[in-house]
This record gives C-alpha cells, sequence and structure tokens, in this order.
C-alpha cells in the first residue's frame, strides 16, 4: 500500500482512541477509493501494533471508570440517542456508504442507513426488556445475573459497512461492555462518522474505539491481544479461520458470521412471475456482495426453460451505472481487485463447460464512470453442480442454474457445498416448504421470499458458514457473561 505525504491535500480520517481522533502512531496513511470512478476521495491512518495497544489501553480506562456503573436503562437511551444522531445525519451517511462501496444510493438510503438506525432501536429495547432466569428450589432460589464481557474486538466488512457494525456494537454497548473496532480498509468513512454521533450521544472516552488500516496489521493483533475478551467478526471463511486458529487458544469468546454459496431452489408449483423477480433480487442486489445472496439457482426441470427465459430477460432489464442515480439498480463493486476476482470465476465458468446466458462483461459506461469496477450481472448455465465455479463462494454478480427433478436431489444439490448458511424455497406446497427447509443444512431458510428479517430470531451459519448465533437474545448472551448466584433460604 501506498504511503501518502501528511501534506496531501486529499481529506483525512482518523483513527478514534479514548475520545480522540487521532492519526496512526506511526505517521503511515492509506488511500480510501471510490471504487465507481476509482479516484482517492480520503486518505486513512495505516494503523499497527502500536494503535492497537493504544486503543486496548484506552478501552481498559474506560472499563474501570463510570461506563462500567451504568445501568441497563442509561445504556438503553445512549443507544437510542445514537439512533438519533444517525438519523440527524442521514444524507451524510447515505452518500458516505455509497461512495465507498459504490453501491447505488437508493439502497443506502432504502436498506443500509435504516437498519444501523434499527439495530440501535432494536437493542435499546432489548436491553431494557432482557429478562434472565430464576430457578426455585425447596430451601434456596437461583437466579442469574449479566455482567459485560469486558473488551470486545468487533471486525466488520466492506459489503454492508455501517449496517453491521451497528449490529454488533449496539448489543456490545448495550450489556455495558468497551469496544475497539476494525472496519474494512475499503470503506473507512461511516464508521468513522459513527464516532463522532457517539461522542454526541454522550459516550465516555475510550468505551469506543475505532482502528483503520489492513487486516494483518490491525486485525491480527487485535484478535491476539491478551487484553481482549471476545472477537466478533464477518467475513471470509479463509479469514475466519485465522481469526480462530488466533482466539481459541486464548479462550476468547468468539463469534464468526463468514461466507455461504446459498441455493435458490425453485418449484414447478411456485407463483412463477414472483420468483423470477425473487431469485434476480437474491442473485444481484447489492451486486451479489452480500453473504446471504443466493448465487446458486436450483430449478425444477419441468419448469427450467420457461425459467431461464424469463429470468434471464428479467436481469438484462437491471440497468447498471451512476450510483447517484435512482434508476441504476447496480452499482459498482467495492474494488477494481475484486472485479478481477470475479471475473476470473467467470473465465472459469466457461473453462468448466458453462454457457453465458446474460452479462459477463463490463459495461460501456460515460466517463468518470468508465474507470469504475462496474460489472454486468451474469447467468451461467450448463455447469454440474460441483464445479468448481457452483461450489466457491464468488461474491459478486454471478449465478449458476442448476436443474433438478425431485424433491431430495435440490436438497442434495443445495447441501452439497461447504457453505450452509442460507437457502429459500420457492413453493406453494406448505408440507414440501417445510420439509425441504428441515432438510437444509443451513441456519437459515426463506420460503417465498428473500432477505426478509426479524432482528429477534438467530442469525448464522453451519458448516463452513461460522459459528455461533447473532440477533435478539443470541446477541446479548453472546456480549455478556451469565452468573448464577444460588441463595439458601433456609
Amino acid at each position: 500500500m501506498e504511503q501518502r505525504s501528511i501534506t496531501t491535500t486529499i481529506p483525512s480520517l482518523y483513527n478514534y482512541i479514548g475520545g480522540r481522533f487521532v492519526p496512526a502512531a506511526n505517521g503511515g496513511w492509506m488511500d480510501n477509493h471510490n471504487p465507481a470512478t476509482n479516484t482517492v476521495r480520503a486518505r486513512i491512518p495505516r494503523s499497527n501494533q502500536a494503535d492497537v495497544d493504544a486503543a486496548i489501553q484506552a478501552a481498559q480506562a474506560a472499563r474501570r471508570g463510570p461506563w462500567g456503573q451504568t445501568s441497563a436503562e442509561q445504556r438503553a437511551t445512549i443507544l437510542d440517542a445514537i439512533a438519533d444522531g444517525i438519523v440527524a445525519r442521514f444524507e451524510e451517511f447515505a452518500e458516505a456508504e455509497s461512495a465507498d462501496t459504490g453501491k447505488p444510493l437508493w439502497l443506502t438510503r432504502k436498506v443500509d442507513i435504516p437498519r444501523a438506525v434499527q439495530n440501535f432501536r432494536f437493542f435499546a429495547g432489548a436491553v431494557r426488556h432482557d429478562e434472565t432466569g430464576m430457578h426455585q428450589m425447596a430451601n434456596a432460589i437461583n437466579y442469574t445475573v449479566r455482567q459485560p464481557l469486558g473488551i470486545v474486538a468487533l471486525i466488520t466488512p466492506w459489503n454492508l459497512p455501517l449496517y453491521l457494525l451497528t449490529w454488533k456494537a449496539a448489543p456490545a454497548l448495550g450489556m455495558g461492555n468497551v469496544i475497539v473496532a476494525k472496519p474494512s480498509e475499503l470503506t473507512p468513512s461511516t464508521a468513522t462518522l459513527l464516532c463522532e454521533v457517539i461522542e454526541q450521544a454522550g459516550v465516555p472516552p475510550g468505551v469506543f474505539n475505532l482502528l483503520h488500516g489492513l487486516g494483518a496489521e490491525v486485525g491480527a493483533p487485535l484478535v491476539d491481544h491478551p487484553g481482549v475478551n471476545g472477537v466478533s467478526f464477518t467475513g471470509g471463511t479463509a479469514t475466519g479461520a485465522m481469526v480462530a486458529a488466533a482466539a481459541a487458544p486464548k479462550f476468547k469468546k468468539l463469534s464468526l458470521e463468514l461466507g455461504g454459496k446459498n441455493a435458490t431452489i425453485i418449484f414447478e408449483d411456485c407463483d412463477f412471475d414472483a420468483t423470477v423477480a425473487g431469485a434476480a433480487r437474491a442473485a444481484f442486489l447489492n451486486q451479489g456482495q452480500i453473504c446471504l445472496c443466493g448465487s446458486r439457482i436450483l430449478v425444477q426441470r419441468s419448469i427450467m426453460d420457461r425459467f431461464i427465459d424469463a429470468f434471464v430477460e428479467h436481469v438484462r432489464d437491471l440497468k447498471i451505472g451512476d450510483p447517484s442515480q435512482p434508476e441504476s439498480y447496480l452499482g459498482s463493486l467495492v474494488s477494481q481487485a475484486h472485479r478481477d476476482k470475479v471475473e476470473s470465476y467467470i473465465a472459469l465458468a466457461k473453462k468448466e463447460g458453462g454457457r453465458i446466458l446474460t452479462g459477463g462483461e463490463r459495461p460501456a459506461l460515460a466517463a468518470p464512470f468508465d474507470q469504475g469496477a462496474f460489472l454486468q450481472p451474469t447467468v451461467v448455465a450448463d455447469l454440474p453442480p460441483d464445479s468448481q465455479t457452483a461450489t466457491e463462494e464468488i461474491f459478486g454478480p454471478v449465478v449458476t442454474i442448476h436443474p433438478f427433478d425431485t424433491d431430495e436431489e435440490a436438497v442434495a444439490i443445495a447441501n452439497g457445498v461447504r457453505y450452509g448458511l442460507a437457502a429459500s424455497v420457492w413453493t406453494q406446497d406448505l408440507p414440501r416448504a417445510h420439509g425441504v427447509a428441515a432438510a437444509l443444512d443451513t441456519g437459515m431458510v426463506w420460503v417465498n421470499t428473500w432477505l426478509q428479517r426479524d432482528l429477534r430470531v438467530p442469525f448464522g451459519g453451519m458448516k463452513d458458514s461460522g459459528v455461533g448465533r447473532e440477533g435478539g437474545k443470541y446477541s446479548l448472551d453472546f456480549f455478556s457473561e451469565s452468573r448464577n448466584v444460588c441463595v439458601r433460604m433456609a
């Protein structure tokens, strides 16, 4: 990574340590690009071990301070104040998220920023209404109390930057923890704005700390640091394995939300038009850069030809272009390097005998978007379901389509990958829906819908898709330690 001079005129973002915005201790900087135009929009600190140590020291001091004496009601009030602060600067957050990720501005306005607000509102309520157990014995009572886990490291990805950071930060703060957060170096802006909002909401210095930089130089020493009591990580499976290898021997509490290669299973009795639209949304929302995207479409053979014709026509109508324009359904991918990776899978699909039904090319766009990391939504047919393209996570606007004949064959294909995050089932046969959902090796199943989320329910995967669950009481459990107290009555 390029180390830029401190005299550069581009805007600077900073680490947030102990209530102060500061550069990296070593004076290093990195460029932050707008992927839709491939232009530098800011510079961020290239932090390292010294910054991790400083953030942990600040968190330890905050843990010993007044924050450690706050009540659940006080913390819930602060979470609501943070939500209010995001709402007050809604458009600033939405524009920053779009510029960092290349995703359409309508999407950040409709999904990313509202969900961040909702995360704080939801966990404010969850903290207020949390219940712990009481168990009566013949001559004693047992009651359960929660205490904060301590210092927690939150490591979040680039695809849903604020959405996923707040999904972790809200319950962590609500349970009374102190935080050191490390967002992706590709998408630093809204995390920095969140620090400003958190400060204005009255969170004491050192309770929330933010470090920018590379995973190997910031994330790895943060996970390894002896002062960290728990790690919540969302990202790729390969990186998650390294996080687990570092954290597990030190007995740190660990939550891993990792990759997916999710199946969209379409039966002949589906609501056809709704299913075509739903499958396309599941495949290509956010340029296919959501861990829950349905990147394998399994279609019952009797409607395969009809579905392909309608689906390809639908996908060809998806407009790609300037993220600021409301008619752009797809924006750019997050970086030039990530587009290169996705394109390598399109080349692999062709090598494996796949037939490109639509897409697979870079769109012709006017300047400055001709320099952006755009890629047409791509549909591939004729690949074996056990091919490399059809079993490895691509994390981009590429889907493969596969036929099946029976329910059992559909389940076998869906389960025939190393991942087990999510799936969707499209049928009007209720017994079939229940039976297929029960047979799938995934943490989540949607029936006749996709990405419809109730924040109370468990979120997480099986197999190589992760360890643990997030959401509702599952998040409160992770970010706290439960203690039983037994009181003898006679």
